[in-house]
């Protein structure tokens, strides 16, 4: 579904991407692991069409992404993004923010949108809290309005931008279920987290970045438990809290 090829990506002088190379097939859920600054979250803005890339090329659903080509808003609708932060609009109520995308840019009756929007909120658990608005409603709740807001565009894949990580610990789990209900469902996903619980039971591939350069790659229950780079061998140790002498996989397998 998703071919990214030899991309490099430049901030002025600081090259951020380096020749990334990775596929996802239909279906498939991909982790991007990695320290910070590693360059997980921009390869996922170059595969959204959010940031040009230099070098390369992303192919998503047999079409190139191109931040520049006039067809990539239609390139977006494909592949939805969730963000570290909600982004939702704070003058207007979830139902009103679910229901923005599909009205407005999809040009869809605002009668179907409303019913889409009001299913797509009872299926993250808050068809309740149709009518508060976003100061009314915790960061997990905020971050689930998000996700439906998302699936309301009925996208083909959809990204997630280390979802949890604007979180308070307490609410990370209710995320992460929803998360998980989309990738039983079939959703094609591929996720920058720091949850490596969750990329160890979700995810069918894990990617570790480092410095702009996928180092490993491989199914998750291999990469998190039996990584064969050292640089992978001591970002997971760091990540779990395990000393250098505990190997990732008693950690890993210790996770909630």
């Amino acid at each position: 579904m998703i071919e990214i090829n030899d991309i490099h990506k430049c901030f002025k002088e600081n090259e951020v991407l380096k020749g990334v190379t990775t596929s996802v097939a239909e279906g498939e859920v991909v982790c991007l692991i990695g320290p910070s600054g590693s360059g997980k979250s921009t390869l996922l803005r170059c595969i959204n069409g959010l940031e040009s890339y230099e070098k390369g090329s992303i192919i998503a659903l047999g079409k190139r992404v191109d931040a520049h080509a006039k067809d990539i808003n239609e390139r977006r609708r494909d592949i939805g993004m969730v963000f570290q932060h909600f982004n939702l609009f704070p003058h207007r109520t979830a139902l009103e923010n679910v229901m923005e995308g599909p009205v407005y840019v999809n040009r869809e009756p605002r009668a179907s949108a409303r019913k889409r929007a009001v299913d797509l909120l009872n299926r993250v658990g808050l068809g309740s809290k149709c009518d508060a608005y976003p100061s009314q409603l915790s960061g997990g709740q905020q971050q689930r309005v998000a996700i439906a807001r998302s699936l309301a565009m009925s996208p083909k894949a959809m990204l997630f931008d280390e979802p949890t990580s604007a979180l308070d610990p307490e609410l990370v789990g209710e995320v992460l279920s929803v998360m998980r209900s989309l990738a039983a469902d079939g959703m094609t996903m591929i996720v920058v987290t720091h949850e490596m619980s969750f990329a160890r039971d979700v995810a069918d591939k894990v990617c570790f970045l480092h410095s702009g350069k996928i180092v490993e790659e491989g199914p998750a229950s291999q990469l998190l438990t039996s990584p064969k780079e050292q640089k992978t061998q001591d970002f997971l140790r760091r990540v779990l809290g395990v000393s250098a002498k505990s190997s990732p996989n008693e950690a890993v397998n210790g996770c909630g």
